[in-house]
């Protein structure tokens, strides 16, 4: 049995699904454990393209439980819309479990995300506008709507009605926006619940069951350590923790029963919205890398900015995570590039550090310093084992990992599951999955 935890290790967008739907090959248990609809997996199997955004990437193994934990913050609306896509594409959805304490997102969450992102002018955050920061913060304030409120119509009246009064003088008065009809709101959600019902859990009890038949669980996060409430670039960063402790909170699971956290990082690095990004390229380069990448968001269709890998960053990942291993995504993006460079340190105001500052103004002033490796200029998508990559690749793929001290399990090459080359298989392979550095 393993426990595995998969999370990001920049700003989102690394791969994570395609990740954790080659994982899910093993796991029995797949579970999503914070965010909401303003994340995005895409997974390719077979040509055929899947879009994911609340929905474990495990659903694609008819065998494997998939989980949305209640560390989530679910869209019924969204979510029913993806069911019913996957059911066409002829994916059954049956496996598919809903933790009832998960806080659900409502139509006011959306319309007060955009007006204060609009209200917030050049000092704007870069959301999606889904609605998602305002549902994490009911939720802290405690005036938020959970799945299993949805399944008592009564008390569900009861709240919504009194919260979207409150919600309609916020619209109305601060962003000049209509009201609101909360018998509308009401009978939406009564339905949407209806339809959901089937799924609902306690998803905490469903998990111990797994744990005591000894599954393998794969704990599946959003967005990127980057993007973290607590430990990103605060204040350009999510309203949930995608960091591997956020796991045991948003799944409901103790940490002793963790075996394993595998980080995900592109062969370059990306980001989306705004805040600082050190190693962000405006001229050709960057073009290139989001052309010949596909850079663009799967939730939003925002164009991601491009840059060279950022081993500061990646540094700082691997501690606040505790990595056991990586998995190195998109290297064959780089495969035309005479050379590649990383950045390995930064200069600030004079002064040099290895090491990821705190302040965010601080970070901003931050000016990459890099290390250049020359390119491979060879195609590297059909590879399929180490020794088919090119040396350069090869080279730079062992400087990656020891510059950031942490061995590469799986190096992926292309959107397909085939187009991959697993090192160590991270759930039944050893303790410490490796990519040898000599």
């Amino acid at each position: 049995m393993a426990n595995v935890i998969v999370i990001g290790a920049q700003w989102g967008d690394e791969g994570k699904g395609k990740i954790t739907d080659l994982l899910s090959a093993s796991a029995d248990v797949v579970v999503r454990y914070q965010g909401g609809v303003n994340a995005g997996h895409t997974v390719v199997v077979a040509g055929r393209t899947f879009k994911l955004h609340l929905i474990p990437s495990g659903i694609l193994y008819p065998e494997t439980q998939c989980i949305i934990g209640s560390g989530t913050v679910i869209d019924p609306q969204v979510l029913l819309e993806e069911m019913d896509q996957l059911e066409q594409l002829g994916v059954p959805t049956n496996n598919l479990w809903i933790s009832q304490t998960a806080h659900v997102t409502m139509p006011y969450h959306r319309l007060i995300d955009q007006a204060e992102e609009e209200y917030r002018g050049r000092h704007r955050l870069g959301t999606t506008g889904r609605g998602i920061g305002p549902t994490y913060a009911d939720k802290s304030d405690r005036t938020g709507i959970r799945v299993q409120d949805l399944l008592d119509p009564q008390g569900l009246r009861e709240q919504l009605t009194w919260t979207i009064t409150q919600k309609n003088a916020v619209l109305e008065k601060l962003y000049n926006r209509p009201p609101l009809s909360a018998q509308e709101i009401i009978s939406q959600y009564l339905d949407y619940a209806q339809r959901l019902k089937p799924h609902i859990v306690d998803s905490t009890l469903v998990l111990w069951e797994a744990v005591q038949k000894r599954r393998n669980i794969l704990f599946e996060g959003a967005q990127g350590t980057l993007l973290d409430l607590d430990h990103g670039t605060y204040p350009y960063v999510t309203s949930s923790n995608p960091v591997a402790g956020g796991a045991c909170v948003g799944a409901g699971i103790g940490p002793t029963m963790i075996d394993r956290v595998i980080g995900v990082a592109k062969a370059y690095t990306t980001r989306v919205g705004e805040g600082p990004f050190p190693t962000e390229l405006a001229g050709d380069t960057g073009e290139y890398l989001c052309e010949r990448g596909a850079e663009f968001g799967t939730t939003t269709g925002r164009k991601r900015r491009c840059g060279w890998f950022d081993a500061v960053i990646g540094r700082y990942a691997v501690r606040i995570n505790g990595m056991d291993c990586l998995a190195i995504t998109k290297l064959d993006v780089l495969d035309e590039l005479p050379e590649i460079k990383v950045c390995v340190a930064y200069e600030i105001d004079g002064q040099y550090t290895h090491n990821f500052p705190n302040s965010s103004r601080q970070f901003a002033r931050c000016q990459p310093v890099y290390e250049t490796l020359p390119g491979w200029q060879s195609p590297t998508s059909d590879c399929r084992s180490l020794a088919e990559l090119p040396k350069a690749a090869l080279a730079y793929l062992h400087f990656l990992a020891s510059i950031m001290e942490v061995p590469i399990a799986i190096i992926s090459l292309g959107a397909g599951r085939e187009q991959t080359i697993i090192v160590e298989d991270p759930i039944h392979g050893p303790k410490r999955a490796l990519l040898p550095l000599s």
